[in-house]
């Protein structure tokens, strides 16, 4: 992939794809971020305020809308469509309304040949991507959502508040869905190479008082406590994506917690779901299989099989 080619298209010109954008821009990700929106004013807008931001960042991007077109020589095409997040409105209760919108992007996007590597930021973020590559067709490595990644974020986040040990010291990802289902491996939780349960049982009176159940609470309500404060969610979710971009562009061969069609791995198959995945530049290039205690497995599986049950509805659509 050349340096002068890496262009990326947005299809969404909302609050998540403004700042996938504005995250690309900034850290000169890409060379060229094209909007695509039903809302065609409001994409011209937030492409034109983008493009004026260019000249304070000092990197040459050409910012812009275009059609489906453009997709046809896209690096990435990264799929941010779907109505505002309400509050007390859980992910999956966002299904049909955002199944509607994907149907009208599937056809177009396959007509325009798209053969670069599509990121699904769309809620429920695995149904979707699942419903995206069954219709676009493209191969598996290539069509993924952004998954468990922006929770895995939150889950560094909460561990930091509890343990005093800084979030990029520690490795821990959560798993599943992304929504309600999730679920994290704690057994697979490090800190400076040492499990966090053997540091609970060396430290009693202080780790060793954390309570797994409390922090997927906290995972788990991160979202809600944002959308009833602000009524959406962006900067997060907007650099997650962004990180995924770049280590595609970059081909780091970075792990994160993304969402891919699992055919075997975990002993699932047909499911789209959050696990640790080594991203490069052909997208998924490996599934990172973690071990996992029985309870663990059992609440992946739980996971999984949520999934699953709303990837048939869709197929029947």
């Amino acid at each position: 992939m050349s340096d002068k080619s890496r262009k990326v298209v947005i299809l969404g010109a909302g609050h998540v794809g403004s700042h996938v954008g504005m995250s690309l821009m900034c850290q000169g990700i890409a060379d060229k971020i094209i909007y695509i929106d039903t809302d065609e004013a409001k994409a011209y807008a937030q492409a034109l305020d983008l493009n004026d931001a260019t000249g304070s960042v000092g990197k040459r991007v050409e910012i812009r809308t275009g059609d489906y077109s453009d997709c046809t020589d896209a690096d990435v095409v990264v799929c941010a469509i779907g109505s505002e997040p309400v509050p007390g409105k859980k992910r999956l209760d966002m299904f049909d309304e955002t199944l509607q919108m994907a149907k009208t992007i599937v056809g177009p996007l396959k007509e325009s040949g798209f053969n670069g590597i599509l990121v699904s930021i769309s809620n429920p973020a695995d149904i979707i991507a699942d419903f995206i590559r069954k219709r676009v067709g493209l191969p598996k490595n290539k069509v993924f959502s952004t998954g468990t990644a922006l929770d895995s974020n939150r889950l560094r986040r909460v561990l930091y508040e509890k343990t005093g040990i800084d979030r990029n010291s520690i490795q821990a990802f959560c798993m599943g869905e992304h929504g309600d289902s999730s679920m994290v491996a704690f057994s697979r939780v490090y800190m400076g190479g040492r499990s966090l349960m053997e540091l609970m049982k060396e430290n009693p009176d202080t780790l060793g008082k954390i309570d797994f159940d409390e922090i997927i609470e906290e995972v788990h309500t991160s979202g809600f406590k944002i959308v009833n404060g602000k009524h959406s969610t962006e900067f997060g979710i907007g650099l997650v994506c962004c990180e995924i971009i770049k280590a595609v562009f970059c081909d780091q061969k970075k792990i994160m917690a993304v969402s891919p069609l699992l055919d075997g791995e975990y002993d699932q198959h047909g499911v789209h779901a959050g696990v640790p995945c080594v991203i490069g530049k052909d997208g998924i290039e490996k599934i990172i299989e973690m071990p996992l205690l029985p309870n663990e497995k059992a609440a992946f599986n739980h996971s999984c099989d949520v999934i699953r049950g709303y990837i048939k509805k869709a197929d029947k659509m």
